[in-house]
């Protein structure tokens, strides 16, 4: 398992951190990972791990305001801007390691992120898109007058800076886990008005255009999330129709890939990229 660090300057100047981790042969396929809110691409390490040992290459960075990455932690001008920084690593697999198969994978605000990519026509050459505990929805329907106050900020202040509410108890039953994400430093707590608002109107849309998959999706998510809807995510399968597989991992929190049953969660998520090479 070696481990590469990159990085690329955005077209608005921001530098971005990105990593990978690699197999000592020539990987069968390049998994590119799109984080969480308030997290790092170093935090799956484990998850590259395992990956790399079934001969799959895992790259990922850190989203601007993210990690090492520069810019106002939590803020982003607009989605469209974070699909075209995904762009970058989508062209870093690429080059790397040419005719591998390619996949797609992100995590809840990461999962939003890599759906309306994929949704907005830009997956060509990708074999395959995963999702885990995507926010379609968040778990509990948020006070309207919070998100009706969100939209005329969003207008007049999109920089205003908030906490997130990511209480680190509900993201993993993992004791090890939830203490050290208290004590990461690159973990942080912030969200910002437009990133938030961007947030639920990805969701919205998502759902809307949920018809329109083109390359085949594995969307997991935790039966016992509390951050983002379980329900959301069936009516996604439901409406994306056979381009969707869907497991729901009952009793599980919000980071599957960081719950006690992570090894059956990886295994599940490996069985499904085998079938896809085939």
């Amino acid at each position: 398992m070696a481990h590469i660090e990159f990085g690329w300057k955005t077209s608005d100047g921001l530098g971005l951190y990105g990593q990978g981790w690699e197999p000592e042969t020539k990987p069968k396929g390049v998994v590119s990972l799109v984080h969480g809110l308030g997290e790092h691409s170093g935090r799956y390490e484990h998850v590259a791990a395992f990956l790399n040992q079934a001969g799959y290459a895992l790259l990922g960075f850190d989203l601007r305001g993210h990690g090492k990455s520069e810019g106002q932690r939590g803020y982003a001008p607009g989605f469209g801007v974070l699909l075209e920084d995904i762009s970058l690593l989508v062209a870093e697999a690429r080059r790397r390691y040419g005719g591998s198969r390619r996949y797609l994978y992100g995590h809840s605000l990461g999962g939003n992120l890599v759906l309306e990519y994929l949704l907005r026509g830009r997956a060509e050459g990708l074999s395959g898109v995963i999702v885990t505990g995507p926010c379609l929805r968040t778990a509990s329907e948020p006070p309207a007058w919070k998100v009706a106050l969100g939209r005329i900020m969003y207008r007049l202040w999109p920089r205003m800076s908030m906490r997130n509410e990511i209480e680190p108890e509900v993201v993993s039953r993992d004791r090890d886990v939830v203490e050290a994400y208290k004590d990461d430093p690159l973990v942080h707590d912030r969200l910002t008005v437009r990133v938030g608002i961007d947030l639920l109107e990805s969701g919205l849309w998502i759902l809307e255009q949920a018809g329109e998959a083109s390359v085949p999706v594995l969307l997991m998510h935790g039966g016992a999330d509390r951050l983002t809807s379980v329900k959301a995510s069936r009516e996604f399968v439901g409406r994306a129709g056979e381009w969707c597989t869907l497991k729901i991992w009952e009793g599980l929190y919000h980071e599957i890939h960081n719950e006690p049953e992570k090894g059956e969660v990886l295994a599940y998520l490996l069985e499904w990229l085998e079938s896809k090479g085939q």
